[in-house]
């Protein structure tokens, strides 16, 4: 007969497997140790194995705690997140976003399909365009969010993250130390090209 596993146990058995610790994770849970460990023991029987491996310096998983805690951290995780999402509204509305075209065919589309999987009453708006474009209608309010590569002069919003660009090049070749520098840009219309043509003009390369 399969055992059936408490949720209160995984959630005990994910706190003791982090701070590696009965006593820590007793104080965690607002729990005893003695408590603490009963469950650990109750948990131990009901898989037929040892989870952990005792030492002076606390406790460690067992090739068996292992292959649980993967499995455990997700249905804690996951148990949490409903009962999160009974207590609190779901997420509705409308979201207004810029972005560049190229990533719109790349990142975006997989991004907004998980989403509106996790918030299928939020609508979203997706507008293309350069960002002096995007950084204007952010200032008019026309947008919620936008990904900007440059945004000199729009202090109104904050910034969530940045995602730094960077030249790279092969060490098999000495091509960019040649002038003018060899390099194979997208259509006129991209931003990478402007970008790109901008960050050697700011460094006095051809």
């Amino acid at each position: 007969m399969k055992p059936t596993l408490d949720s209160d146990l995984l959630r005990t058995f994910v706190a003791v497997a982090e701070t590696g610790n009965f006593t820590k994770a007793a104080e965690k849970a607002g729990r005893t140790q003695s408590a603490v460990s009963m469950q650990m023991k109750k948990l131990e029987d009901m898989v037929g194995d040892s989870l952990f491996e005792r030492g002076s310096r606390g406790v460690a998983l067992t090739r068996r705690g292992g292959e649980l805690i993967a499995n455990a951290r997700r249905i804690v995780s996951l148990l949490d997140e409903t009962a999160a999402s009974l207590v609190a509204p779901p997420l509705g509305g409308l979201v207004r976003i810029g972005i560049p075209a190229e990533y719109g065919r790349s990142i975006l589309s997989r991004a907004l399909g998980e989403f509106a999987k996790r918030h299928p009453r939020v609508e979203v708006t997706v507008r293309y365009a350069h960002s002096v474009t995007q950084v204007r209608a952010l200032a008019a309010g026309e947008l919620d969010l936008a990904v900007v590569f440059e945004w000199e002069g729009f202090s109104g919003g904050e910034v969530l993250m940045h995602d730094p660009t960077v030249w790279v090049t092969s060490t098999l070749h000495h091509m960019h130390e040649e002038r003018p520098v060899p390099i194979a840009l997208y259509s006129r219309d991209g931003w990478c090209r402007d970008f790109a043509i901008k960050s050697l003009q700011q460094r006095a390369l051809d």
